[in-house]
């Protein structure tokens, strides 16, 4: 025998809803008195203080392991790369001659990146070094003691420096400079007390063939061992990486072609397939001409 279920009329529902928010009889809020609500509470507040009282203790403790000037761990850092300026978001440097606002923007990011390099910045902040030596600065005991730079002087960049260029870095007359920089490691000795230089080529036969000739500045693409070691951003306040300029002077217009810069170094490795910007970058230059 099946029975049926008495249905509730709307206000019986809406009674035993009121009744179950405030019962005047019981003096209960949602079915516990206050007695029992403060009892919670006050376990959540110990519970949740204790919780956050041990988050920060153990944060602090942790905190006091690591220093604001050199990371901890470097390993995933132990081979640095290779990038270029200007800065694209794909890597590709695109030139229309006779369009102003296709390589506009270029020549405003590299005025914007060259700025610091200006020979009367470097002369102010920066110290002459001795080239073909590392610029060591021990701290001789004095916690986190400043950092000196040695210059690097925008007109070591000779044609690509942009000083009183009319030909804007030789974009407005389809031979444009790129310029190459290692990323910054912290106490990495690059080189291993020996010469190193950045050499570029084309990726693939025809890339070569089209990418005619170039000229590089410094000379031979040299970078010299004085600039290292890097000892980071709050000692080496105002360390300005080296560069090395290339500037292609006859591409093959309208085609684009690729090309893959390498350092040459005795402990910087070029040919991990893992990691395609280890010690080297690969970009796409295209010169239009219509």
């Amino acid at each position: 025998m099946v029975i049926q279920k008495e249905k509730k009329s709307c206000g019986q529902v809406v009674e035993e809803w009121k009744e179950f928010v405030w019962n005047p009889r019981t003096h209960q809020f949602m079915g516990r008195t206050g007695t029992s609500w403060a009892f919670i509470l006050l376990f959540y507040l110990v519970f949740y203080g204790f919780l956050t009282a041990m988050f920060t203790l153990t944060m602090w403790v942790m905190l006091q392991t690591v220093s604001d000037h050199t990371p901890k761990y470097q390993d995933r850092l132990a081979t640095p790369g290779l990038m270029i300026r200007p800065k694209t978001e794909n890597l590709d440097v695109i030139v229309n001659i006779s369009d102003t606002e296709s390589w506009d923007q270029h020549v405003q990011k590299l005025n914007k990146f060259l700025e610091p390099y200006n020979d009367s910045i470097q002369a102010q902040k920066n110290d002459v070094c001795r080239p073909g030596r590392y610029y060591e600065q021990p701290d001789n005991g004095v916690l986190n003691y400043p950092k000196r730079s040695c210059q690097f002087n925008r007109t070591q960049l000779g044609n690509c420096s942009g000083i009183g260029d009319s030909t804007h870095y030789g974009y407005s007359t389809g031979q444009p400079c790129v310029f190459i920089k290692m990323n910054r490691v912290i106490n990495f000795y690059a080189g291993a007390n020996q010469s190193m230089n950045v050499t570029c080529a084309g990726k693939r036969n025809e890339d070569a063939e089209n990418l005619g000739h170039f000229v590089m500045f410094p000379a031979n693409g040299n970078i010299d061992l004085m600039y290292f070691p890097y000892y980071g951003k709050k000692f080496h306040v105002n360390y300005t990486q080296p560069l090395v300029a290339v500037k292609f002077l006859n591409v093959t217009p309208n085609v684009e072609v690729n090309v893959e810069c390498r350092i040459n170094a005795a402990n910087i490795a070029t040919d991990d397939e893992r990691d395609k910007f280890a010690g080297r970058v690969a970009f796409k230059l295209r010169i239009n001409k219509t």
